[in-house]
C-alpha cells in the first residue's frame, strides 16, 4: 500500500516537474518574441527616423517657397501649387494647354505660383530620369530661369520606358534657355539638388498628392485643369 503511495508521489512529481519545464519553455518563448518584436519595432522607427532626416537633409535652390518645398514664380494674391514631373506626358499636356494661361495669370500679378518638380515617374526610367530632371530644374531655379528651363525640357520630353534624356543633353537645354553652360552643366554633373529633388517629391507624399499633374489653387484641388478652369478657379479665390 505505502509502495503504490509512493509511486503515486513519484509520478506527481514527474508531472509537476515537466509542467515547470513547459512554464519555463514558454516564458522563454514569450520573451524571445517579445525581444524580437521590440528590435523590429526599434528598427521601424529609427528607418522612419532615418528616412525623415534623409529627406530633410538638403540645400534647396534660390526662389524657392518656405520649407524648400516648390520653385516660386510670380507674386499674385492667390497661390497655384502645381505639382509636376517632367516624365509626366499628362504634365507635358497641361504645360502644353494651360501653361500660357498660367504665365499670363502671373504677369496679370494675379497668382503666386510654386511649381513642385517631383519624381514619382523614376520606375518608367532606366536612369532615374524624373529625378535627374528635376535635379537639373533645380539647378536652372538657383539661375532665376526654372520657368524656362522646364519649359524647354518639356519641348524635348523623352518616352516612358526610355532612359531619358542624358545629363549632356539636360546641360544643353540649360545652355540654351542662357543658363551658364559651365556653373549649370557642373550642378548637374554634381547632383547639387538631388537632394532636394527628393525632399519635394517626399512632402509632397505625405501631403496626400498621388499624382502628377496635380493643381492646387489656394489650398483646393482643381479638377478642371484647362484654361478656362484654372482661370475660374483663381478668379473664385481671389473674391
Amino acid at each position: 500500500m505505502s509502495s503504490r503511495r509512493g509511486q503515486k508521489r513519484t509520478a506527481a512529481k514527474v508531472v509537476q516537474q515537466q509542467l515547470a519545464r513547459e512554464r519555463r519553455r514558454r516564458r522563454t518563448i514569450w520573451v524571445s518574441v517579445t525581444a524580437v518584436a521590440v528590435v523590429l519595432i526599434a528598427g521601424l522607427i529609427g528607418w522612419g527616423v532615418w528616412s525623415s532626416q534623409k529627406s530633410d537633409d538638403f540645400t534647396a535652390p534660390k526662389n524657392t517657397a518656405e520649407g524648400g518645398t516648390g520653385v516660386v514664380v510670380g507674386s499674385g494674391p492667390v497661390t497655384v501649387d502645381i505639382y509636376e514631373d517632367f516624365l509626366c506626358p499628362v504634365c507635358k499636356q497641361f504645360q502644353d494647354t494651360t501653361g500660357a494661361t498660367v504665365d499670363q495669370l502671373i504677369n496679370e500679378g494675379k497668382i503666386r505660383a510654386v511649381y513642385h518638380p517631383v519624381a514619382y515617374l523614376n520606375r518608367f526610367s532606366t536612369t532615374e530620369y524624373s529625378t535627374r530632371s528635376s535635379a537639373a530644374s533645380g539647378c536652372a531655379a538657383d539661375e532665376g530661369r526654372f520657368a524656362e528651363y522646364a519649359k524647354a525640357l518639356y519641348q524635348q520630353q523623352p518616352p516612358e520606358g526610355s532612359a531619358g534624356l542624358t545629363d549632356d543633353k539636360l546641360i544643353d537645354i540649360g545652355a540654351g534657355v542662357g543658363l551658364n553652360r559651365d556653373d549649370f552643366g557642373s550642378c548637374v554633373r554634381d547632383s547639387t539638388f538631388k537632394a532636394w529633388t527628393e525632399h519635394v517629391t517626399d512632402t509632397a507624399s505625405r501631403n496626400n498628392v498621388t499624382g502628377t499633374p496635380t493643381v492646387i489653387i489656394d489650398g483646393e484641388q482643381v479638377a478642371d485643369r484647362s484654361p478656362d478652369g484654372i482661370r475660374a478657379a483663381v478668379e473664385a479665390a481671389g473674391k
